[in-house]
């Protein structure tokens, strides 16, 4: 059936190419057009009809809609291009979400009436772009168009840390990235992530950030980019979770922040929780841990594998410690490590910073705080500070969602705590970086996400809320 829907387009096609006498064309274009049925397909169920579409694919199924008004109602049916999205993308339930969220650019605005047939035809000029996760510990980059990043680099050891403004830093940063890539940086758009940093919502605070924009823009404008798009890492987690309002807890390489964000907005005024504990605090407790019980090895990076692969956050601490818990690891040129409570009391510092020295909240009472400062300012009519997103790859360790929800509804009221979801790193150590992904794959995509040199010179949309 699909091989004969392919011959009713050659068919058509062959018809309205086999002589130049214009007046036939247009016959045939008045014929078609006032068609008042489906041909020899009339009996056929529309059921039965669509599946028999999606067969053809999205190219043969937009040539159809040329055959007569009856064919192009039945392939305009958004279910169909739904279907073709879910195929042709890696990330088919977010691509709604974005299509739906994040067309518009800043302020966010929710589409209600769209069509998907529109939008997969604009998805499919969308220029491939770079993204570049360039947090403060480790950097990820790649194609907007692969499954996944395509290199990852240490950013802080290698490169210069890319939290601080300095231009011959961060050309060099960017450099290597495009050397890496082996791609020009003039030929495509780029997005790049930063670290939440400078908390607060002073003066001072608010002019180190946008220091901070305007170094990453003058640097990537000073080497040809054609545009770019400077967005927190927060709310790129935020997206990637598939949600635009929430708190995002981003475990990152120094500290952990705790960054409630309203429809897309970093809410400062109602306040961003730092806790002086993050993933290089963890793999520094882990070697001590180590060292305490003889553990020998060579390097931190053996630690952190270590880390990454063998440790977890115990439900509840003190049952762990009742527990045998021995499990072992093969390490790259080290060999066999077995740990044994080491494996939880890691992650455990997150909850109780004393353990490592830190004088500190813990992560849970970090959280909490936020929630009820945002439950305090009564922003919005729903309960949006009640996702709670987990980001940075110290926040993949196993259990830490269950049991930062379950400290949660022991510290917080019950009216606060009920409702609460805690939600792991959606695309893992990657989750920043894939909600870049979204933004640059949108149907509108650059604009209007995008600020374009001559925008940058002109300073008109610096300030956004990122």
């Amino acid at each position: 059936m699909a091989m004969l829907l392919r011959k009713v387009l050659a068919s058509m096609s062959n018809r309205s190419l086999s002589n130049g006498d214009s007046s036939e064309r247009n016959r045939l274009s008045s014929s078609s057009s006032s068609s008042s049925s489906l041909g020899a397909f009339d009996q056929i169920p529309s059921d039965i009809l669509m599946q028999i579409v999606k067969l053809l694919g999205p190219k043969e199924a937009a040539m159809m809609s040329t055959v007569s008004k009856y064919w192009k109602s039945l392939v305009s049916d958004d279910r169909l291009w739904i279907f073709f999205l879910q195929n042709d993308q890696d990330l088919s339930d977010s691509v709604f979400f974005a299509e739906i969220n994040l067309r518009s650019g800043y302020p966010l605005e929710a589409f209600s009436q769209l069509s998907f047939m529109r939008i997969y035809s604009q998805r499919m000029q969308v220029p491939g772009s770079i993204i570049i996760d360039g947090g403060s510990g480790y950097c990820k980059f790649g194609w907007s168009k692969d499954v996944c990043p395509s290199g990852r680099s240490a950013t802080f050891l290698e490169f210069g840390n890319i939290e601080s403004p300095m231009s011959s830093r961060l050309r060099q940063f960017f450099s290597i990235i495009y050397n890496r890539m082996q791609v020009k940086a003039a030929a495509q758009p780029v997005v790049v992530s930063i670290p939440i940093l400078h908390y607060d919502d002073t003066e001072s605070a608010k002019a180190s950030r946008r220091q901070l924009k305007e170094a990453i823009y003058a640097t990537l404008f000073d080497m040809n980019v054609p545009a770019a798009c400077a967005i927190n890492q927060a709310t790129l987690a935020l997206y990637a979770a598939r949600r635009t309002s929430g708190i995002v807890v981003n475990i990152g390489f120094q500290v952990t922040s705790v960054v409630p964000i309203l429809h897309g907005k970093v809410m400062r005024k109602v306040g961003v929780e730092v806790v002086g504990v993050g993933a290089l605090k963890l793999t520094g407790f882990l070697r001590e841990l180590m060292q305490q019980n003889n553990i020998n090895f060579e390097s931190l990076y053996t630690v952190r594998t270590l880390k990454e692969n063998l440790c977890y956050v115990a439900y509840d601490y003190d049952a762990e410690l009742l527990k045998h818990t021995q499990a072992s690891f093969e390490a790259t040129a080290e060999g066999w490590f077995t740990l044994s409570k080491e494996r939880f009391q890691t992650g455990e510092i997150l909850f109780q910073p004393r353990m490592a020295g830190v004088r500190a909240m813990g992560l849970h009472q970090a959280v909490a705080l936020c929630m009820d400062h945002c439950h305090a300012a009564e922003l919005a009519s729903d309960d949006w500070f009640k996702t709670i997103v987990l980001t940075g790859g110290t926040a993949c360790l196993p259990g830490l969602a269950e049991r930062l929800e379950k400290e949660l509804h022991g510290l917080l009221s019950p009216s606060l705590s009920s409702g609460i979801t805690v939600l792991p790193p959606p695309y893992g150590a990657d989750t920043a970086w894939f909600g870049g992904k979204l933004i640059s794959n949108l149907s509108t995509f650059p604009s209007p996400w995008c600020v374009t040199k001559r925008q940058f010179r002109q300073k008109s949309k610096l300030n956004r809320p990122w």
